[in-house]
């Protein structure tokens, strides 16, 4: 069960294109976003919003 969960939603990592080497975890779900997914989030190192893109 514990598998069949982990490739609904799994564990992605979002960079900052600022290139600042920024990143979070989050969770995504495959059946609603199949692409690369792109979140405008806060990035510390540049102290303003940026892109942060899916990279697997």
């Amino acid at each position: 069960m514990a598998a069949r969960r982990q490739d609904l939603r799994p564990v992605i990592k979002l960079r900052s294109t600022a290139g600042t080497g920024f990143t979070y975890v989050t969770r995504k779900n495959r059946r609603n976003d199949p692409e690369r997914l792109v979140l405008r989030k806060y990035d510390p190192v540049v102290r303003h919003r940026v892109d942060f893109r899916e990279e697997r």
